[in-house]
């Protein structure tokens, strides 16, 4: 009996032209540009005219006609290079597969192919600092005006904003303010006049910023509404789902890239007549963080294959189990990659110090662990609903 258990070439060969341009970039490129205040502008279009960044759109719209083990691969490659690019999770995960699945046409070909090339960045505001973890309680409000739309409200840890010329608000319709969420979704230009956002200062330095949004009555013509103002949950998971695995491997990508730099100094640094990395004090530690490394990317693999199936239940529930799986190895790689180095971990020189706080994002967003935890155990498991 033969088993297969490997991923398609055209996905091998796509993971190694994708590590090979975001080599050429590095951790220090991303270091540079986020001490300076500057944008990944040039990887993201480089990116982008490679055919990278739109893998997992429609071929009819500029992508790849790929899905989302491609995007995902394409993220993962370029984090293990140092070089992760945030937005991807965004414009190209969430915002792509939502439009891709429930845009009009004329929607798909206004926003698609720019998203597939990077010339267009579109963000996605979901998050509200009164809702927190439970995004049933967002108050954004969309008001029907004749035959466009009036939008009002706040979102919070949006990311981007800076750099996109759209963002994908979720908000409620004006008839649907109390009871369960059924998500509307609307697209709003960040020049739109009612539109602002403040800059939320974060303790991780990175080029990509964290923004408050106010949004005071902005008015929008009808086709600003993304599929059915009636269409509940399903359309949202559409681009949830996708953004949970883009964490994932966002978060596998970036513990490859510390347990190498771990690797490499354990195997140089000599200190009492051997490489410390003959060491088993530092070598099991880093032996566990890559057994812990490969099992989070096999979650994530299952779970964009799943996605691609069709079989958006299963996709939910181990992309859930990938991000929550992620988000821990970030995490400890990190963790443990600057504990190998010793002082020299905690340098700017050696790039390791600022991604320990970057890795706890994993934990975090879009989605805590505790509420992953709290997925499993009543969907995988059958126990009583906790909250």
């Amino acid at each position: 009996m033969t088993i297969n258990f490997t991923e398609p070439e055209e996905r091998v060969a796509l993971r190694e032209a994708v590590a090979k341009l975001a080599g050429k970039y590095g951790r220090e490129y991303i270091e540079k540009q986020a001490a300076e205040g500057g944008k990944t502008t040039e990887l993201w279009l480089e990116m982008g005219a490679n055919g990278f960044l739109g893998v997992n759109i429609a071929e009819e719209y500029g992508g790849g006609g790929g899905g989302m083990s491609d995007l995902a691969a394409v993220l993962e490659e370029a984090a293990g290079q140092g070089a992760p690019l945030l937005m991807m999770v965004v414009s190209q995960a969430i915002c792509g597969s939502i439009i891709g699945r429930y845009g009009t046409p004329e929607q798909k070909q206004r926003w698609l192919p720019g998203i597939a090339d990077g010339s267009i960045t579109m963000a996605f505001g979901i998050t509200e600092a009164d809702a927190g973890s439970n995004s049933h309680n967002i108050t954004t409000t969309a008001r029907r005006d004749g035959d466009g739309w009036v939008l009002t409200g706040q979102k919070t840890y949006i990311s981007g904003v800076d750099e996109a010329q759209l963002v994908l608000i979720v908000a409620r319709t004006e008839d649907a303010r109390t009871g369960k969420l059924k998500p509307a979704l609307f697209v709003v230009p960040t020049d739109a006049e009612g539109f602002g956002k403040q800059v939320i200062p974060m303790a991780w330095s990175a080029p990509e910023k964290q923004f408050t949004l106010f949004i005071d009555d902005v008015r929008l013509p009808g086709d600003a509404l993304v599929g059915d103002e009636d269409a509940g949950l399903v359309q949202l998971f559409a681009g949830l789902n996708p953004e949970r695995i883009m964490g994932a491997a966002f978060s596998c990508g970036m513990a490859r890239f510390a347990i190498d730099r771990a690797v490499e100094y354990a195997k140089t640094r000599t200190v009492w007549k051997a490489p410390i990395g003959a060491h088993q004090g530092i070598a099991h530690p880093l032996a566990k963080a890559k057994i812990e490394l490969e099992q989070a990317r096999l979650l994530w693999q299952k779970a964009a294959a799943l996605y691609d199936a069709g079989d958006d239940f299963g996709a939910g529930e181990y992309a859930n189990m990938a991000k929550y799986a992620g988000g821990e190895i970030a995490c400890n790689a990190t963790d443990i990659a600057v504990h190998t180095h010793g002082g020299n971990g905690l340098t700017v020189e050696y790039g390791l110090a600022n991604m320990m706080v970057a890795a706890r994002l994993g934990r975090i967003a879009p989605v805590s662990r505790e509420m992953i935890l709290n997925f499993v155990a009543m969907h995988s498991l059958g126990l009583p609903k906790s909250y």
